[in-house]
C-alpha cells in the first residue's frame, strides 16, 4: 500500500463517527431531554485507552440504588464514566457485600489500573452499586 493510500485510510477512520469508542467527557453524560446521568458503566475496556468504554453500556440515574445488578451486568463492568457532582459506590459482591471502592466525577476507562486488595482488580468483579449526585 502506497503513503498516500495509508494516510487517506488513517483521515477516514478518525473522521467517520463511532469507529473507535472513547470514554464520554463526564460533563456530556445527560441524557436528550437535557436531564443529569450519575454515570455509565460499559463492558468493554482495551489496552489501548482510545478503545475503552466500548460495548454496551448502562446508564445509571442519580440516586441509583442496586444491590443486584441484572445478570447480564453482573461481574462485567470494565470501564466507567462518572458525570460532575457524583460519585458511584460499588461493591464486589451481590447484596452490596465484599470489597466496596468509591470512584468520583471522572472517567475510568480501564478498571484493570484500579487495585480491589492484594491480588485483585476491579474490571469485570463490579455485583452492586449506589449512584449519588449532589
Amino acid at each position: 500500500m502506497s503513503p498516500l493510500c495509508a494516510l487517506l485510510v488513517a483521515l477516514a477512520l478518525v473522521a467517520v463517527p463511532g469507529i473507535r469508542a472513547a470514554c464520554p467527557l463526564p460533563a456530556d453524560l445527560k441524557r436528550p431531554d437535557g436531564t443529569r446521568t450519575c454515570a455509565k458503566l460499559y463492558d468493554k475496556s482495551d489496552p489501548y485507552y482510545e478503545n475503552c468504554c466500548g460495548g454496551a453500556e448502562l446508564s445509571v440515574e442519580p440516586g441509583t440504588d442496586l444491590p443486584f445488578l441484572p445478570a447480564d451486568w453482573n461481574n462485567a463492568v470494565s470501564s466507567l464514566v462518572v458525570a460532575p457532582r457524583c460519585e458511584i459506590t460499588v461493591w464486589s459482591l451481590r447484596g452490596k457485600a465484599g470489597k466496596t471502592r468509591k470512584f468520583s466525577t471522572g472517567a475510568y476507562p480501564r478498571l484493570e489500573e484500579f487495585r480491589k486488595g492484594i491480588f485483585g482488580d476491579w474490571s469485570n468483579t463490579i455485583a452492586s452499586l449506589y449512584c449519588r449526585c449532589y
